[in-house]
């Protein structure tokens, strides 16, 4: 028998039984079966920043290999680089060194950099779905954990770390364990102001931040169909916060009415091609295409809000903190130590707690759409005495068509701060920081102990919840404002 003909009855095979969309592109992209269930991986695309792409150049430069493939891989200066206007290299200085390595590390090896100033840059995970880099079909690696962000796209985008990103820079290529398919169908019309970000922290609620662990999993349902490719983004960035290393939506018009005319999509008869190709990337209604099924009904939904320190720790926003009377023992110790660093008590209400300050940014709900919904809460209205209100655009392109369409005026007007693009807040490891024992309403991922600070403590949100609380100057629904 010829490899070629074993080839077919391979493909043969696979096409006869139904296939999740994971395992279709997850096929199409291994190289060689190592064993153990371990695949060596073609990667299409490699997306770098300035913090965790210095010690990946190293371990390259030691090795004296070269970048493989400079054309697949794309830099954006985001993590450590200061949002203050008009900001420069200089202005973090605990940054500098990463900027400047960066640079020249890209420099040296033909890699594209968003730099400092340059009308693209922005957040790793906001300017690989802009610029058209994240493509249907694909696979992208980036050396952060929420890069399932782009997963939006029927990509298999997922973090990686250093050691692995040097890996991909020599070779192109990475040896991944294989998940098992995991489906989450979501049904349901969402409220006025409920929004995708409200679905993803009820599904952590519901399923618990191990929910994940050893899957990819697959976005379905009609909830999701009815997002924009925005709101996809929202969703899949926390598949991360389930225990996952993929979230993923399968394309569809909403997905190539996106890409079309992008800047590194493809272009003119290419595109038509792989139009072609991405309309046959379509995942199986049989429920034997997958290891597992969770359903959700989110057509009651109410906005949600985190109470404690892990993203599990979700209630509306119109109810009390959990009791802790009937629960493990293993958990009430949790639970008691979240409830001693957020200064909260078991039955609390949070509607109406006062907070110190509202962070609207990030890789998860910094795009335009998110800006836009937050600025028709916030036109013609005052921050609250005392609150510092921020909005951080993902990108540099959002903040300019934000400002071409005037919603840095409401925002100013309104006595927010507006800054230029990067992660800010989210991470804390720039000279934008929550102090601490603040309390901080934050459109981020993380409310770990000590994430946005030292001491801060954090309450995950919406877009919209975030805006209204920056205006009461305490947790609110944002349904409240009129």
């Amino acid at each position: 028998m010829t490899i070629t003909d074993t080839h077919l009855q391979q493909t043969a095979a696979r096409n006869a039984s139904p296939r999740s969309l994971f395992a279709q592109i997850w096929d199409d992209h291994v190289i060689d079966e190592l064993g153990g269930g371990v695949s060596l991986m073609q990667v299409d695309r490699h997306v770098l920043h300035e913090c965790s792409s210095a010690a990946a150049f190293q371990v390259l430069r030691n090795a004296r290999r070269s970048v493989d493939s400079p054309a697949q891989t794309y830099a954006s200066q985001d993590h450590i680089l200061s949002t203050a206007p008009g900001r420069t290299d200089m202005s973090n200085a605990a940054g500098v060194e990463f900027i400047h390595f960066l640079r020249r590390n890209c420099a040296e090896y033909g890699i594209t950099l968003f730099d400092v100033g340059d009308p693209r840059q922005g957040i790793v995970h906001v300017v690989a779905a802009e610029l058209g880099i994240a493509l249907p079909g694909s696979t992208l690696v980036c050396s952060d954990s929420h890069t399932a962000t782009l997963g939006a796209f029927g990509a298999l985008a997922w973090g990686i770390g250093s050691s692995e990103a040097a890996h991909v820079l020599a070779t192109q290529t990475l040896t991944q364990r294989k998940p098992a398919p995991l489906r989450i169908v979501i049904d349901g019309t969402l409220g006025a102001r409920v929004t995708p970000k409200d679905v993803i922290l009820r599904i952590i609620r519901t399923f618990g931040v191990t929910a994940g662990v050893g899957y990819a999993i697959e976005y379905a349902g009609s909830t999701v169909a009815a997002m924009t490719m925005e709101g996809r983004m929202t969703l899949c960035n926390m598949s991360i916060e389930l225990g996952a290393r993929f979230g993923f939506v399968a394309p569809d018009d909403t997905t190539f009415e996106y890409l079309h005319g992008r800047e590194y999509a493809p272009r003119g008869y290419e595109w038509d091609a792989a139009l072609l190709a991405w309309r046959s990337l379509r995942s199986a209604d049989d429920a034997a295409a997958f290891a597992r099924t969770l359903s959700l009904d989110v057509g009651t939904l109410r906005p949600q809000v985190s109470w404690g320190t892990t993203p599990g720790d979700v209630i509306g926003v119109d109810e009390c903190v959990p009791g802790i009377d009937n629960v493990s023992t293993e958990r009430r110790a949790a639970m008691e130590q979240s409830c001693a660093y957020m200064g909260l008590v078991p039955g609390q209400r949070l509607q109406g707690l006062p907070v110190d300050v509202v962070f609207i940014g990030s890789c998860t709900n910094a795009r335009l759409s998110d800006l836009r919904a937050a600025a028709a809460i916030v036109n013609g209205r005052k921050v609250a005495s005392g609150v510092r209100a921020m909005v951080v655009p993902g990108s540099t392109t959002v903040r300019r068509d934000a400002e071409r369409e005037g919603i840095d005026r409401i925002f100013t007007d309104a006595g927010f701060e507006w800054r230029e693009a990067g992660c800010s807040m989210c991470v804390a490891i720039n000279d934008d920081a929550v102090p601490p024992g603040a309390r901080c309403v934050s459109t981020s991922n993380r409310n770990f102990e000590g994430r946005q600070g030292p001491g801060a403590r954090t309450h995950l949100a919406s877009p919209l919840t975030a805006a209204a609380s920056a205006l009461a100057g305490c947790i609110t629904d944002p349904a409240m404002v009129s």
